[in-house]
Formats: structure tokens, sequence, C-alpha cells
């Protein structure tokens, strides 16, 4: 069965300039801040889609917060019509590339056995310590995703590039655990 996966953050980044300057940044655009002795970049955060980026003084720029790629699509074109109002040279069309998706979804299970899972599934791609932590660490390579697992039947999703590799890690996942009688 599909689980409903809700994707909770993506990440993406671009060089969108030459060189930014960051103080004079923090001085015109209105949501931003620049505190150099705590990060060495300006985060400017955008409302509708909610949203941030991290901008550096190398023309890195790396969007943060967004819920979708089409938010992340929406939140840079706000980005660069902001930069360009302020005669800033941008690139025309920045190609921000997906560097992870974090995502949530739910076995639907009220209680899954760690223990078991981790005994079962093997010592390579699996860590738990529940005195340190208390989900269950699962690392699959196709997709190359980590799987935190939590007793509770919750998952969180991370690695993926697209929210097609997150339902596929889920699949992938819902398959290891049951084969091993755990689901």
């Amino acid at each position: 069965m599909p689980e409903e996966i809700k994707i909770e953050n993506v990440v993406a980044n671009a060089v969108i300039s030459d060189r930014f300057d960051l103080p004079w940044l923090e001085s015109k655009l209105p949501r931003a801040e620049y505190k150099k002795k705590k990060f060495p970049g300006l985060i400017y955060r955008v409302e509708n889609p909610k949203g941030a980026f991290l901008l550096f003084s190398t023309g890195k720029a790396v969007g943060t917060g967004f819920r979708s790629i089409d938010d992340v699509n929406a939140g840079v074109e706000q980005l660069m019509a902001d930069l360009a109002r302020l005669g800033i040279n941008v690139v025309k069309k920045p190609e921000f590339v997906v560097q992870n998706i974090v995502a949530s979804a739910d076995l639907g299970a009220e209680f899954v056995d760690l223990d078991s899972i981790a005994v079962n599934l093997g010592l390579e791609n699996v860590e738990y310590e529940p005195e340190m932590f208390p989900g269950l660490v699962y690392r699959i390579s196709d997709p190359k995703t980590v799987l935190l697992i939590f007793g509770s039947g919750k998952v969180i999703i991370t690695g993926c590039k697209n929210s097609r590799d997150c339902q596929r890690a889920m699949e992938v996942l819902r398959h290891e655990l049951e084969s091993i009688g755990v689901l």
C-alpha cells in the first residue's frame, strides 16, 4: 500500500551571481539578517511560499524550508526579482539543484518493534541505540536514503533528491519489514 508522504523540507542550491556584498544587501532587503560572527551568510526570508535563502559572498545561494520543489521555484523567482530590483547582476535563469528532501510518513502500525528490526535487518545498514536516540536509523542504497524509524510507526526520510525517491524508499522499507514479519 502506498504511504502518504509529506515533504517537510526541500534544500536546493545554485550560483546566482559573481559575488554579494552581504552587509549592503542586509541594509536593502526586508526580512534579511546578516550576523557575520554567527554565520558567514545572509539569511533572506521569503513569505509566500514560506522559506529562506542563505546567500553567501561568493554568489552562491541555498534555499531551505520549502515544502515542495514548486515552492523552491516560486521562492527563487521572488529572490531573483528582489535582487534585480536592487540592480544586482544575477544569473538570468539559475538552475537550483535539489540537494536534499526531508519527508515524513507513517507505517500505519500502532507499534513497531525496533529491537526486532535491528536484529533482523543486519548490522551494515542499521543503527539502533535507544539509550542515545529513540529511533532506528536504516540506510538503504537504492535510492540512497536514510530512514529514521520510530516505535510509533512514524518515519522520517532524508537524502532524497525527488519525491519519487521518497516513495521508493518507503516501498523498500515496507517490503523489508514485511519480509521479516514486523509489519
